[in-house]
């Protein structure tokens, strides 16, 4: 054989070889942070001394950099994603506000995020500021920010970054209802995501992009349906619904990853307990041939990086003396979780309701109503420390009183109700009245059986009748989809004392507090 021709066919393997190979890519993924920057407990609360003690706390910065150091030793061709929802959640957001999520995330090396609604708490300018400090892009597709000065020219819907040789576009996506559950002004106008997913997608394609990756803050629920209605997407990065995805829990809400029109769905629940880590092989087109994975959980196992650990105790100590105030004494865990406060009557919502209801009521009001999303964490029975306190309340939100119809009370038990089955944060934790709704009915048809207490003793709600009502700032100005307050109340006073300083003066009062639910919300 000639010289030529063994050249000739060497090209030909080689070609041929390259047409076929295969690029596989690992995706470490966190979301819902939620500033939980020190270890959690069982609960998603502070890990107290006797957790630690036992060995049973979980997640928190310092675990993280352990983690996401041995995944990228473990496989160097790695990116490290989030899927929104780093602000908000501790007293060191409260403090820091961005700053300090800007810092931790920075030193972790992470690729991009996705703007959460969470991340629009404090208004589009602290995210800007937050922006500017971290050192990879924050990415929304799915609204125009050209009307907002502070994110004009800044905030990009998509972007491409390159790994290992290969351009991998990423899109971020938050809730088209950002609107209604966070600060974000009425300058930004958010979209479909469907069709802002799709328009990315057209857009990197035609770059020569083939390997694409959304970082959505939108839900398990939303997630399946931007894979199933649209095309070229390779892998959904989720968050906002605090979704676990698992091959070996059968608590999972799915499996990891979850397929859907040939897109990879994946979630990692929530408060850095755990980090996810899915592994890709594309084809030569940038089709996913296979995807595997399994979030892995951040427990003692993890070691934690001792510099992280020292810094954090650094940002710590002008939080000391607010967070280590003993308040009160629990007879025993006070639940407020996410999965309970946003379906049926909790303790923790209890709580709050009949705190706020205490506060106010020798004003006259009879109803207490607030937003079962609000509600952050449990707090374990025995000593109760302000920082706990803060912790399941940590929007700075206010005490809010005003006056409604009983028809207005109604269809906001609708509007609390009509997510039930998707966990909507909307989801009315009460005092001073009782429901029951129906989950199988249509939104808007489910409630019924409304009494509100009079004296001693409960009474139908009267559509006509002005009753008094207290709830917090963000819900009476509409939050949470509850418009109705906004716009159908008179009399409104928005500027009333901390909700957790209320609560925390409640549970002093108490002289020792016994949690409970006592019927006041039943499901058909």
């Amino acid at each position: 054989m000639s010289l030529r021709l063994l050249t000739s066919a060497a090209i030909l393997a080689m070609t041929a070889g390259a047409a076929s190979a295969d690029y596989t890519l690992t995706i470490l993924h966190t979301n819902d942070f939620h500033s939980r920057f020190e270890p959690i407990s069982k609960y998603d609360g502070p890990c107290s001394a006797e957790d630690a003690a036992a060995d049973d706390c979980f997640g928190g910065s310092a675990r993280l950099v352990t983690a996401v150091t041995e995944a990228r030793a473990r496989d160097e061709n790695a990116i490290l994603v989030d899927g929104g929802d780093q602000f908000q959640g501790s007293l060191f957001y409260t403090y820091y506000k961005g700053k300090m999520a800007a810092e931790f995330m920075n030193k972790l090396g992470y690729d991009a995020m996705t703007v959460g609604n969470h991340e629009f708490d404090d208004g589009p300018e602290v995210l800007a500021g937050f922006m500017e400090a971290v050192s990879f892009p924050v990415l929304m597709s799915n609204a125009d920010v050209s009307g907002e000065k502070a994110l004009a020219g800044k905030l990009m819907k998509s972007t491409i970054i390159e790994k290992n040789g290969e351009k991998l576009g990423l899109i971020g996506l938050t809730p088209q209802d950002t609107d209604e559950l966070s600060s974000p002004g009425k300058n930004i106008v958010f979209t479909d995501p469907v069709d802002a997913v799709q328009a990315e997608v057209d857009k990197l394609t035609a770059e020569g992009v083939t390997k694409i990756i959304v970082l959505s803050h939108s839900g398990y629920a939303v997630d399946k349906k931007v894979a199933a209605g649209t095309t070229g997407v390779d892998v959904i990065v989720g968050g906002h619904t605090n979704t676990y995805l698992s091959n070996t829990d059968e608590k999972a809400e799915g499996p990891y990853p979850t397929m859907v029109n040939g897109t990879a769905i994946v979630s990692a629940y929530a408060y850095g307990k755990f980090l996810g880590e899915l592994k890709v092989v594309f084809d030569d087109a940038g089709v996913v041939k296979e995807a595997s994975g399994e979030p892995l959980i951040m427990n003692g196992e993890v070691v934690q990086d001792q510099p992280t650990v020292e810094r954090i105790a650094e940002l710590a100590k002008p939080l000391e003396e607010i967070r280590n105030k003993i308040v009160a004494e629990s007879a025993d865990q006070i639940d407020g979780s996410r999965d309970l406060c946003r379906s049926a009557e909790c303790p923790m919502g209890n709580l709050i309701a009949d705190a706020m209801l205490d506060r106010v009521k020798a004003q006259g009001v009879q109803i207490a109503i607030q937003n079962g999303g609000g509600v952050r964490a449990s707090i374990d029975g025995g000593q109760v420390t302000m920082g706990e306190v803060l912790t399941v309340l940590p929007f700075q939100n206010t005490l809010s009183t005003f006056q409604a119809k009983g028809s207005t009370v109604l269809a906001a038990l609708e509007n609390g109700v009509s997510q039930v089955e998707e966990g909507g944060g909307r989801f009315p934790q009460v005092a001073g009245i009782k429901f029951a709704f129906d989950p199988t009915k249509p939104a808007g048809e489910r409630i019924s059986d409304v009494m509100v207490a009079e004296g001693d003793a409960f009474v139908p709600l009267d559509p006509e009748k002005v009753y008094g009502l207290v709830s917090n700032n963000y819900v009476r100005t509409g939050g949470d989809g509850y418009k109705v307050f906004d716009t159908e109340s008179s009399n409104a006073y928005d500027f009333g004392p901390d909700l957790a300083d209320v609560t925390a003066e409640y549970l002093a009062k108490s002289n020792g507090y016994t949690p409970y639910v006592d019927g006041r919300i039943t499901r058909k």
